[in-house]
């Protein structure tokens, strides 16, 4: 088996793609199609609520951070639900319809509390995807290619991530930037999304080795996920205050002069080098060891932020930007191949909940810390608190794999 690894993790990275399982590429279409949806509407959003709606930079701070908080909460209990059930799939369908249904909302809302609503239930369905549709990435997936295929996933997903904010510039110019109008075609997509879901995507029956788990979110069943399971959670939540919102990239860039209708190309520019990235760099870490790629992911993001604490033109947004999204490629959807590296089969959906329920805990304070240091002292502090956060979890990192034995072996 250990021959076949090598042979298999040593084929060029196009080759590798052909031996992807069909799940895998379906899924990562139907994240490409919701993401489009989303990022139509997330490209816009933060220069909506300011400059529309009157809402403060602490309000956005504070949108962001509970909208992500709330997807990961939910993630915790639809990851133990599919561990119990044993079946992932129709999860997925109920959090990818619940947020399609949410987009309507965006165009018709009157008020910052609207928003907060659609939001809201945007983000409940993402948490009840999430954490189901990871493990069966995990489940269906060859352990020699978990890292190219969850980069694979990603690179799809954040494809949808540039395609939405391109799409909400040219749309913005062809109505004379009527948010509105544009909020509705974000309706489009979503629903596409799934029906592609419920055609495309059959589910493996669960093995019969597997464990039958009763009651997932136990202390006994948590700490069965073992050690180097909760270094890895460890080491993501402390990256997760560096990696607030990408919201105030979007700030930032309209802070030096970037025009109100091209401000999504902030994002364009981010997800295309996110998308260009991840699927190399879970190739890389199926080929070598994972820390290794995850350290440099870290690194990159110091970079941008101290290049967006110290620029003042759009150059300069534009190199921490890229930057960004490279430290976004590098980082993704190597934690989620960790997380399945670590994770006992039969615990995995309870694995990624767990995961992202602490994550995205870490991220609402980032992001509301970031809003508040941004209007109390400007971007460069809130910037350069990022890259302090990011520096603290590549030291956890380093005396991570000294510490805990698992790690040295990750592949």
């Amino acid at each position: 088996m250990a021959a076949e690894t090598r042979s298999r993790a040593s084929t060029p990275g196009f080759s590798v793609l052909g031996e992807i399982p069909k799940a895998v590429w379906a899924l990562g279409f139907v994240s490409l199609l919701m993401d489009t949806s989303s990022e139509i509407v997330h490209a816009l959003l933060p220069v909506y609520l300011v400059n529309v709606l009157g809402a403060s930079m602490v309000t956005v701070g504070l949108l962001e951070g509970i909208a992500e908080a709330t997807a990961s909460i939910t993630k915790i209990f639809s990851g133990a639900v599919s561990d119990w059930l044993g079946k992932r799939k129709w999860l997925a369908v109920i959090g990818y319809g619940l947020a399609a249904l949410s987009k309507p909302i965006f165009p018709l809302a009157p008020s910052v509390g609207w928003l907060v609503v659609a939001r809201f239930i945007d983000r409940i369905g993402k948490g009840i995807r999430g954490a189901p549709r990871d493990a069966l990435i995990a489940d269906v997936t060859p352990e020699h290619l978990r890292g190219a295929s969850f980069g694979l996933r990603q690179s799809l997903d954040t494809a949808g991530a540039f395609i939405g904010p391109a799409l909400a510039i040219g749309l913005m110019w062809l109505t004379a930037d009527n948010f509105q109008r544009v909020f509705w075609v974000a309706v489009i997509p979503a629903f596409l999304c799934v029906a592609l879901l419920l055609v495309a995507v059959n589910e493996p029956e669960r093995t019969a080795m597997l464990r039958k788990v009763r009651a997932p979110l136990s202390v006994a069943e948590l700490k069965r996920l073992g050690f180097a399971y909760w270094v890895v959670v460890g080491v993501a939540v402390v990256f997760s205050l560096a990696r607030f919102s990408e919201a105030f990239l979007i700030l930032r860039a309209q802070a030096v002069g970037l025009p109100v209708a091209l401000v999504p190309l902030v994002l364009v520019l981010m997800n295309v080098v996110y998308s260009l990235a991840a699927y190399p760099a879970g190739v890389m870490s199926d080929r070598t060891n994972r820390i290794v790629i995850l350290g440099a992911g870290f690194a990159f993001l110091v970079a941008a932020d101290l290049v967006l604490a110290f620029t003042n033109d759009l150059a300069g947004v534009a190199v921490g930007v890229a930057l960004w999204g490279l430290h976004m490629g590098f980082t993704q959807g190597l934690l989620s191949t960790l997380v399945a590296d670590t994770a006992p089969p039969e615990l995995r959906g309870t694995a990624f909940g767990m995961f992202n329920l602490l994550g995205g805990l870490s991220l609402l304070v980032a992001s509301v810390l970031a809003g508040a240091l941004w209007e109390r002292f400007g971007p460069q502090i809130a910037f350069l608190a990022g890259a302090a956060f990011t520096a603290l979890a590549l030291l956890a990192l380093v005396s991570a794999r000294a510490t805990a034995p698992k790690l040295g072996a990750w592949r």
